[in-house]
C-alpha cells in the first residue's frame, strides 16, 4: 500500500503549493459554506463537518476574514453571492476506471461541461447515477505523519475504533480508516493518546481496485490531476490500484 501512501503525500504537496498561490482558497471557502448549510450551522463545536473543513482552511494557510466570510455566506448573513451546492459527479475513464468527482460548485452547468470535457478529451466519459457509487462506499480517513511508530499507531488506532490502518513512513503519512459515523470520535481519541492528527476528512473508498500496467495507470493519474485542478473540483476518488511503481513513475513526470 505504499504506492497509496505517496500518492496521498504528492496530493497534499500540491495542495499546499496550490494554497500559497491563492487557488485553493476559492474551493475551501465553498467547503465551508456547504459544512455550515448541509452540517448543522455555523458553530464547529456542534458541526462535525465544519470543523474539518475549518482545520483543512487554517492548515493551508486561509485568510481569517476569507473563512468568516465564507461562514457567513453558510448561515446567510451574506447574501451577496450566488447559491453554493454540492454535486457527486460518477463516471469513467480510460481502461473502464469508475471515479466519483466531488464538485462544490455555484454554476452546475459550468461544472458538468468542465468534467465532461475533460473525461472525454481523456478517452472517458461521464456515467449515470448510480452507475457507478456502488462500487464505492463512504469511510472516514485521518492522516497521521510517517514518522509515528506504525506498530504503536495500529495498536492506539485498532483501541480507539479504527477498521484499519495503511503504512506510510518517511514523507508518506499513515492512514487510519473508520466507519463515516466514527471518524470525529477516533480522530478526538488518537489526540487524546498525544497522537500527532495533521487531517481528518470523509472519503470514498473503492470496494475492489482494478490493477492496470504503468503506462494505463500514470494516464489514470494525471487525468486525474486534471479534474482536480478544475475550479469547481473538490476531490476524485477512483478504483485504479496505485502500485509503488505507477506512482513513482507518475511522480518522476510531475517532478515530485
Amino acid at each position: 500500500m505504499s504506492g497509496h501512501s505517496h500518492w496521498s503525500t504528492i496530493r497534499r504537496k500540491k495542495e499546499a503549493n496550490d494554497a500559497k498561490k491563492g487557488a485553493m482558497f476559492t474551493k475551501l471557502a465553498r467547503e465551508i459554506v456547504i459544512a455550515v448549510r448541509e452540517g448543522g450551522g455555523g458553530d464547529p463545536e456542534t458541526n462535525l463537518r465544519l470543523r474539518l473543513a475549518l482545520d483543512k482552511a487554517r492548515s493551508m494557510s486561509m485568510p481569517n476574514d476569507n473563512i468568516e466570510r465564507a461562514i457567513k455566506r453558510g448561515t446567510g448573513e451574506d447574501k451577496s453571492a450566488g447559491e453554493i451546492v454540492q454535486v457527486m459527479y460518477e463516471g469513467y475513464g480510460p481502461n473502464g476506471v469508475a471515479m466519483m468527482i466531488d464538485v462544490v460548485t455555484d454554476n452546475r452547468n459550468r461544472s458538468v461541461a468542465a468534467v465532461r470535457h475533460v473525461l472525454t478529451r481523456s478517452g472517458g466519459s461521464l456515467a449515470d447515477p448510480g452507475a457507478v457509487a456502488w462500487q464505492f462506499q463512504r469511510r472516514g480517513s485521518i492522516s497521521v505523519p510517517g514518522d509515528v511508530d506504525f506498530e504503536e499507531l495500529f495498536m492506539a488506532a485498532v483501541e480507539a475504533g479504527a477498521t484499519d490502518v495503511i503504512e506510510g513512513g518517511g514523507e508518506d503519512n499513515h492512514e487510519v480508516l473508520t466507519e463515516a459515523t466514527s471518524l470525529h470520535q477516533v480522530s478526538q481519541q488518537l489526540k487524546e493518546m498525544d497522537v500527532s492528527v495533521e487531517e481528518a476528512e470523509l472519503v470514498m473508498m473503492p470496494q475492489n481496485e482494478m490493477a492496470l500496467g504503468q503506462q494505463e495507470s500514470v494516464r489514470i493519474m494525471r487525468l486525474i490531476e486534471e479534474l482536480e485542478d478544475l475550479e469547481d473540483v473538490k476531490r476524485v476518488f477512483s478504483n485504479l490500484e496505485m502500485t509503488e511503481e505507477a506512482v513513482g513513475a507518475y511522480a518522476a513526470v510531475a517532478g515530485d
